[in-house]
């Protein structure tokens, strides 16, 4: 059984999510404010986070920072009655796994959760069972298990989406991903016109693991395709 939780002042809106969460086996816990809603996701765990961004309080873009700042992984499902892009776009770029805007079916939620919840099961299969937990390439070492990056032993601070990333990337050295893979794969969801948020992404993510941003060594662009790991004798 899958445990949520639902961040909403809307009671009616938790009451109804809540009836078809249960019909997807899910246990559920509410709450109303901002503040006290943070520190329930804080203290305790869970599978899934639906989160509203106005809310009284902290809000729900707050939330979620101090959520990843926490180093928290769990999935997060952002409900909001805006619906300008450059929101949705916050909303993903804090660390929300998905975007819904108010009004919305039913139909059309439920769907979500069970995206967000088929890639959760596709990332725990995806790598083979005798793969080591650990990747290492020039002096790049990632844990996958512990979640940890370094470079020659100091720590790199990634959020989820970032360390999913590299990842991913790293897993599969000289594959080539186009952005609207990575966006499906990573996301768990088609955001069509949304591949600006890969870009940002890599672009965060090279950052903090290149030494020359204008010469990358780990994670390489295929012109006219996206992103790949630099394979053995790339670098």
């Amino acid at each position: 059984m899958k445990e949520v939780l639902v961040i909403e002042d809307d009671k009616n809106i938790v009451e109804l999510i809540a009836i078809h969460l249960k019909d997807l086996e899910c246990q559920i816990t509410k709450q109303h404010n901002g503040t006290e809603g943070l520190i329930v996701a804080l203290d305790q765990q869970f599978d899934l986070i639906i989160l509203d961004i106005m809310l009284p309080g902290t809000d729900g873009m707050d939330i979620c920072r101090h959520i990843r700042a926490k180093g928290i992984n769990t999935p997060i499902l952002f409900l909001t009655a805006k619906s300008e892009e450059i929101d949705k776009v916050l909303g993903l770029e804090s660390g929300g796994d998905d975007y819904l805007t108010k009004p919305f079916s039913i139909r059309e939620f439920v769907a979500r959760v069970k995206a967000i919840f088929r890639r959760i099961d596709m990332q725990q299969e995806s790598l083979p069972k005798n793969q080591s937990t650990q990747i290492t390439f020039n002096k790049l070492r990632i844990n996958t298990e512990k979640r940890k990056v370094t470079i020659q032993g100091e720590r790199i601070a990634l959020t989820p989406k970032e360390f999913d990333l590299l990842v991913l990337l790293a897993s599969n050295p000289g594959r080539s991903y186009s952005r609207e893979s990575l966006l499906s794969i990573i996301w768990g969801y088609e955001f069509a016109g949304y591949e600006h948020t890969v870009n940002s992404h890599i672009n965060r993510l090279r950052t903090k693991i290149e030494t020359e941003l204008s010469n990358p060594k780990y994670i390489l662009t295929t012109w006219g395709i996206g992103y790949r790991f630099a394979d053995k004798g790339e670098n």
